[in-house]
């Protein structure tokens, strides 16, 4: 793959044979970053975790002290009194029924996360095929099926992100933008960390977190120190 000389140069700052220190990769990463516009900072987790069993899998949310640097449109599938305090919660878009040919017919996908109260997962059920691959199906483990509407929201716009496995085993999150101090971006990484370390499943054994990586949107990857996890 060809590279460009922007990353070319970028990636002469770093020593691919070494692990960095969290701190150390953060002050890297802002470096590297060349872009004309403000890169996300993203984190690439590889786990020992074999996600086709049931008890090894990984899913859950965080909320980024520093928050992510982008802002999130939320979707809420809501009736009754739960449609007002989504509406007075700063939700961008409530609806039930009515929602859905909208998002099957139209393809309309114009949000980020989508939060549903428990009585309506029937009708979000239906959309399963076309929010599923997308990542955009509610779930009670990443807080987004709740009755209590207004924290969702609250911890979504404040900066809450979802993390799990992929097929590889590895988690992809965003951390920020370049345009974070470092001591923000450090913040981030402790919190997220932290999070993943916690959810560790019982099940597995050793060495936790094979490999971190930081990289921005167009940079080179970092390695950060992962033993000791």
């Amino acid at each position: 793959m060809k590279r460009g000389k922007k990353y070319v140069e970028a990636a002469k700052l770093v020593d691919r044979t070494i692990a960095y220190e969290p701190a150390d990769a953060i002050a890297l990463v802002k470096k590297t970053a060349t872009a004309k516009f403000d890169e996300t900072v993203e984190l690439h987790i590889r786990t020992s975790c074999d996600g086709r069993h049931a008890d090894q899998q990984i899913r859950g949310a965080v909320v980024l002290p520093a928050g992510t640097g982008k802002t999130v449109r939320v979707l809420v599938f809501a009736k009754g009194a739960k449609v007002d305090e989504a509406q007075a919660a700063g939700a961008d878009f409530v609806g039930g029924d009515e929602l859905i040919p909208r998002i099957q017919n139209e393809g309309w996908l114009d949000f980020d996360v989508v939060v549903a109260t428990p009585d309506m997962m029937g009708v979000v059920g239906r959309l399963g095929k076309i929010l599923g691959p997308k990542g955009l199906m509610p779930n009670p483990k990443a807080g987004t099926v709740t009755m209590d509407v207004a924290k969702a929201i609250a911890d979504i716009k404040a900066g809450k992100i979802e993390y799990r496995l992929d097929k590889a085993n590895i988690i992809h999150v965003p951390l920020g933008k370049v345009s974070f101090t470092e001591e923000q971006l450090q913040q981030n990484y402790d919190a997220l960390i932290g999070a993943i370390v916690k959810a560790k499943p019982a099940a597995v054994k050793g060495q936790y977190l094979k490999s971190i990586s930081m990289a921005t949107t167009m940079g080179p990857g970092v390695k950060i120190i992962a033993n000791r996890y």
